[in-house]
């Protein structure tokens, strides 16, 4: 049952939705679980291609870090955490927008 509703969940862009909503203050609580964990699988892919925009996402979203705390840990500038930053959700987007087209 979990599997079908999950299915569900992703067709009718779930996670799409939850990650155009990437919010560090409100990641704990907000989403469900399957949302998260398929954002998880998403952001496993994501560190194949590009790890340092998926540390850029684990730092804020998981880490509830500032754009300039994310900066200083990373050694960046914040206008490059900010630029990783909207292009890792547009990557993810994309992730689990086709995951939804496929299942």
């Amino acid at each position: 049952m979990d599997a079908t509703r999950a299915r569900g969940a992703i067709k009718r862009g779930g996670e799409a939705q939850a990650v155009e909503s990437l919010d560090p203050d409100k990641i704990a609580g907000s989403y469900r679980a399957d949302d998260l964990l398929a954002i998880d699988d998403a952001l496993t892919r994501l560190a194949e291609v590009d790890a340092r925009r998926a540390r850029v996402v684990e730092l804020r979203v998981f880490g509830a870090l500032t754009m300039e705390e994310t900066a200083e840990i990373l050694g960046l500038s914040p206008q490059s955490v900010r630029r990783d930053w909207e292009l890792a959700k547009a990557w993810l987007l994309g992730e689990l927008s086709s995951e939804g087209s496929r299942g």
